[in-house]
């Protein structure tokens, strides 16, 4: 019913643009007051005639995100800050998917596509009513300040929740679903303004971000902090970039000229409109120190193409232009490219005539998007050990004791960046919705979440020990990791110093341990946790992500079968904070699974199944190509266990005989395939230039001969994955001439 309304309204939207092109006058001036008002004529036309109409002193005011209503011209103030980084957020009620990184999780673009699209619905849905009452300020617009595709490099970084994970293809591939299901594919109007952010090279630390400089080499810019921006550029026609706090290679990244010009203006032909990240600018002058005034800051900003600025840096525009820093033109240049945002929104033609004005508050929450959420968050899980085959939990069992700091804990669903549902599903209530009516559930929470029990007093272990199962919820919320000021129980800013759990919920799983028959650990988190405790005494361990609001169904769902878990970690879990690089350090050596110098608690693309994949049958279209030619490869998938699931299929390039330094192994391609019991299918993927290409240190993509290994299965392909319990992987080699 849901795609059926949304192409519906497609069609609709179409027919109406014809009716326009019919009806149009010849005269415009005769229907309308100003011809920017008309929507016969091009945004160009509409853009330049608005901005001729404007006195310096509005056109420096509409550069700023909470542009007031300029009345003489009719037009209404607009809000430009607004949040969906998983459902429509601060702003009342709205469906609430699983935190960004969940989505990465579940290695599924047509569903993250579809999520896209649900929260679009819902943008609207919500800027239709708040119109309605006259509503127009900050999360109330139609410009959404998500995704974040920024690389997940350091699981130190509190902000690393926002993001897709790791990988840039990955991220790449899930940001562009995203950023198309939210912008819609309407051949006029755009159903919501999506934007890829933080451009560029930002991932910490929270605490340094307003005068850090991540400094960073061509090959790792380029082979791993810009390729999610450019897809998202290229093939998503993303509408706005952010600026990140931080400086790269010594320029601001609000005032880059490489970045911005060179990069994201010249090389990759971006048409959108560029945004200052939150009161960014004062970082020029306080943080950053390169310039020594407000005036000097804005001008700056201007001079290099950001066009709207989040804060309060750009009334001093007018002392820059007496100054003779920047001019009126510059301002101009400017609206030039962030107007045509509000005209692709149909902010300025006369109200129900775009096609998006008749969807109503029906779609907030509607019954299909909360299908969706529970839908993404069941994909989102990960099952990373099942001992025994301990899960799913017996239908016929007599008792299960649920415990733990985050059983009942709402903010775990919600992460950062949130809306509100009045339908929160904790974990707790995701398990008595799935036991049978004759299970005994005690419940306790028996443990805080960061620090030892005031209370000595011990009435639960005994529980455990009573139980045929025990569920220990244990792990993070956003209340510990996250933004720089949200994360309130944090120490650090949002950020992490240990990487694992706090000792006190350790303290708490081994008691658990010592008393329980058969002991599930069930673990939320925004990041990748070091655990090598849990993952050695637990019987089974499910990460769970912070999973939206329907997470705790979802959770009792897998715990009890009646879903198969099939999530996949976009990021790699290493044994221990001593592993990792310095947080600073923003190259590339022994950082993510492409150079890792360890052996990895979880690796990166793992995630195992309650049945067996099998894969067979490896074959190439040929050992050899030249570079002008592609191969083709193509396998087999069996499911050779007793219960339907999903396998993400994944690709791996390992070049044998790079010239450059070059990744371990490369993630290429990936696909969700579903298979019943003792069913096969045939999978196909294609080899060439673009699987090939290597990062050199000048940041170009090429080509060289020599041997590369090309592996394909249900994980990284290394020793590590396969002693976790993954599927054995398939190899083959080819020589490229």
């Amino acid at each position: 019913m849901n795609d059926l309304k949304i192409k519906t309204i497609s069609i609709l939207s179409i027919l109406w643009v014809f009716i326009l092109s019919c009806n149009s006058s010849s005269d415009s001036k005769q229907q309308f007051e100003y011809n920017f008002l008309n929507p016969d004529l091009s945004i160009e036309e509409r853009t330049e005639d608005l901005i001729s109409r404007m006195t310096l002193d509005e056109k420096i005011d509409q550069l700023l995100y909470n542009a007031p209503a300029i009345d003489r011209l009719g037009i209404p103030e607009y809000n430009w800050w607004n949040e969906c980084l998983h459902g429509v957020a601060r702003n009342g009620r709205a469906t609430v998917f699983p935190q960004a990184i969940g989505m990465g999780a579940t290695w599924d673009p047509d569903l993250i596509f579809r999520v896209g699209r649900a929260i679009s619905m819902e943008a609207r849905a919500k800027y239709n009513v708040s119109i309605a009452h006259d509503l127009r300020g900050r999360y109330q617009g139609l410009t959404f300040w998500s995704p974040n595709v920024n690389i997940f490099r350091d699981p130190r970084w509190g902000r690393g929740q926002e993001t897709y994970g790791e990988d840039p293809f990955l991220t790449g591939s899930i940001g562009t679903a995203f950023v198309r299901g939210l912008q819609g594919d309407h051949p006029r109007y755009l159903q919501a303004s999506a934007m890829a952010k933080h451009y560029a090279v930002h991932s910490g630390p929270e605490a340094l971000r307003h005068e850090f400089d991540a400094v960073v080499n061509m090959k790792d810019l380029w082979e791993t902090y810009l390729p999610a921006f450019e897809k998202l550029v290229v093939d998503a026609k993303v509408e706005s970039i952010m600026g990140a706090y931080n400086r790269t290679n010594g320029d601001p990244c609000n005032a880059h000229p490489y970045l911005m010009t060179e990069v994201l203006r010249n090389k990759w032909g971006f048409k959108g409109h560029y945004v200052s990240d939150c009161w960014a600018l004062i970082d020029f002058h306080t943080g950053h120190n390169i310039v020594k005034t407000p005036a000097e800051a804005a001008a700056m900003a201007l001079n290099a193409g950001t066009n709207l600025n989040c804060g309060n840096t750009y009334p001093y525009l007018r002392e820059a232009i007496e100054q003779g820093l920047t001019t009126e033109a510059m301002v101009d240049e400017n609206l030039r490219w962030l107007l045509p945002t509000r005209f692709k929104l149909g902010l300025f033609d006369p109200p129900g005539t775009v096609p998006f004005d008749t969807i109503g508050t029906d779609w907030i929450r509607h019954p299909s998007h909360t299908k969706l959420a529970l839908e993404t968050a069941e994909k989102s899980i990960v099952l990373l050990k099942n001992e025994n085959n301990t899960l799913p939990i017996r239908k016929d069992a007599k008792s299960v004791f649920v415990t733990g700091p985050t059983a009942a804990h709402t903010q775990t669903l919600l992460a950062n960046y949130y809306g509100v549902s009045e339908d929160l599903r904790t974990i707790l209530e995701g398990i008595v919705a799935n036991a049978a009516h004759h299970t005994s559930i005690p419940y306790i929470q028996a443990a805080l979440l960061d620090e030892e029990n005031r209370n000595p007093q011990d009435w639960f272990s005994g529980m455990a020990a009573g139980a045929e199962y025990t569920v220990a919820c244990l792990g993070l919320s956003q209340l510990i990791e996250g933004e720089e000021g949200e994360s309130i129980m944090s120490r650090n800013l949002g950020d992490r110093v240990e990487i694992g759990l706090p000792q006190n919920q350790i303290n708490f799983f081994k008691k658990m341990r010592a008393n329980s028959k058969k002991l599930i650990v069930v673990i939320t988190g925004g990041s990748a946790i070091s655990i090598p405790e849990i993952n050695e005494l637990a019987d089974a361990v499910l990460y769970v992500w912070y999973p939206g609001e329907q997470g705790g169904m979802a959770v009792g769902n897998v715990l009890y079968g009646k879903t198969n878990p099939s999530g996949k970690l976009p990021v790699t879990f290493v044994n221990s904070v001593e592993e990792l690089p310095p947080y600073e350090d923003y190259n590339m050596v022994n950082r993510t699974y492409k150079y890792l110098e360890t052996k990895p608690l979880y690796p990166f693309g793992f995630g195992l199944s309650y049945t067996r994949f099998q894969y067979e049958n490896l074959n190439i279209s040929s050992p050899a190509m030249s570079l002008d030619e592609e191969l083709k490869l193509d396998f087999s998938i069996v499911n050779t266990g007793e219960m339907a699931g999903d396998e993400v299929v994944q690709l791996y390039v390992t070049a044998m005989d790079s010239k450059v330094i070059s990744p371990q192994y490369d993630l290429k391609t990936f696909r969700r395939v579903s298979l019943n019991p003792g069913e096969s299918k045939s999978i196909q993927f294609t080899i060439g230039k673009e699987e090939l290409a290597l990062v050199n240190d000048e940041g170009e993509r090429v080509v060289y001969p020599g041997k590369y290994k090309i592996y394909v299965g249900g994980s990284l392909p290394s020793e590590r994955s396969l002693e976790l319990g993954a599927p054995q992987y398939l190899e083959t080699t080819i020589d490229v001439k």
